[in-house]
């Protein structure tokens, strides 16, 4: 069985996490620039003497597709390089994937990847 990872990172950290799954043998990921929010609900800034609610914040994601048993690690090599210990440090998600097949040489299961 395969796993897709889906990690909402802050973007400053993108290239720690980056580095540090290279170092564990994980090179292949698909990156997306996002937006979004969670409980924090935003941001409220002061500029100039004006309030500024910023709703939706950019953040980062970072897609994996992994074997199973590549999972833990690739998941604690992104907790390690994402972690700031404040509000917004993101969320992994983990879920299954049925198939994976390569387009170029329709080599599916395991060897695509």
């Amino acid at each position: 069985m395969f796993k897709r990872i889906v990690a909402i990172i802050r973007p400053e950290k993108l290239d720690i996490v980056k580095d540090m799954l290279a170092e564990i043998g994980c090179n292949g990921l698909t990156v997306y620039d996002v937006k979004g929010r969670g409980d924090q609900l935003g941001l409220t800034e002061k500029y100039r003497g004006n309030t500024f609610h910023i709703d939706l914040i950019n953040k980062t994601q970072i897609e994996i597709v992994t074997t199973a048993d590549n999972v833990d690690k690739i998941v604690e090599t992104i907790k390690d390089g994402a972690y700031t210990g404040h509000i917004g440090d993101g969320k992994i998600f983990i879920s299954d994937v049925e198939k994976v097949i390569r387009i170029r040489t329709g080599e599916s299961g395991e060897d695509a990847i």
